[in-house]
């Protein structure tokens, strides 16, 4: 245990020369991402976060593991968040963990050649396989986070998306129009049916036009999507008046026995805003 505190200081003592090392010896020809930035800011802060990397691995050999990622973990879940690090292609990132693994093991190597005492190889082979451990374990926990992340910011991005493209626009007052364009699959229609409801009974409108003109293809599902926001708009004591139904989708609701009998349709958006539709709506 001795030797291994004594190695522990040693890695401490070397953290910032580990650092400065590792940085200069960056690739910078083929470097990409946080590695290829010329922002001094960017690269302060890429230094600053591996001295803090060196701060807490050179504890592995003195800590039970659980307790070491315990308190290691909050820095693998900000390297896996940090916006310069989450443009930064993974198997970059993987490579310069490989390379700071072989900083420790010569690290170890060149600790052993100045010891005045003589260590054993046993415990040579146990601190070099315990870095190889802990690296392995902390490139996958990475991994694992960076990619949830990404995950929720896709997530993020695709409901943003299908918010936006699925506005409701007022028109005047209490009128407002829903244009719906492009391919609608399951998942949009289902976000569209969220959207437009909590839309509509924020903005207090009493009455809607759906159009569909722009809508290529629909399924069987989408279709019946489109129903149930009628239904549930109807529910909410908001009328509503379907345009631009092409033949296909005309077909698909009468294959789903879909009943047109309280709904208002017109061609087009423009007859649906025809000066006498709009007086109808009382």
């Amino acid at each position: 245990m001795k030797k291994s505190e004594e190695l522990r200081a040693f890695l401490l003592d070397n953290a910032k020369r580990l650092t400065e090392e590792w940085y200069d010896s960056l690739d910078k020809n083929n470097a990409v991402g946080v590695y290829a930035s010329t922002d001094s800011k960017v690269i302060q802060t890429l230094k600053e976060q591996n001295y803090e990397f060196h701060l807490y691995i050179c504890n592995v050999f003195v800590e039970d593991e659980k307790d070491f990622f315990k308190a290691f973990e909050p820095w693998i879940n900000k390297i896996a968040k940090d916006s310069e690090h989450a443009r930064t292609p993974v198997s970059s990132i993987i490579k310069e963990f490989m390379r700071v693994r072989k900083q420790y093991c010569d690290c170890i190597d060149e600790f052993v050649s100045n010891s005045n005492d003589k260590i054993e190889p046993k415990l040579i082979n146990e601190w070099e396989k315990h870095v190889i451990r802990i690296f392995d374990i902390t490139i996958l926990k990475f991994v694992t986070t960076a990619e949830e992340t990404a995950g929720m910011q896709l997530k993020a991005h695709q409901e943003m998306i299908h918010e936006l493209s699925s506005p409701v626009i007022t028109i005047k007052k209490d009128v407002a129009l829903l244009p719906l364009v492009g391919d609608i699959d399951t998942a949009r229609a289902k976000m569209i049916l969220e959207n437009t409801l909590q839309q509509c009974a924020e903005k207090n409108i009493a009455y809607l036009y759906i159009d569909l003109s722009g809508v290529v293809m629909v399924d069987t599902m989408v279709a019946h999507q489109i129903f149930q926001l009628i239904d549930a708009l109807n529910l909410l004591g908001v009328k509503s008046t379907l345009s631009g139904i092409r033949p296909e989708i005309a077909q698909t609701a009468i294959q789903l026995g879909l009943s047109f009998t309280n709904i208002r349709i017109k061609s087009s958006l423009s007859q649906a805003l025809d000066f006498d539709t709009q007086i109808s709506i009382k």
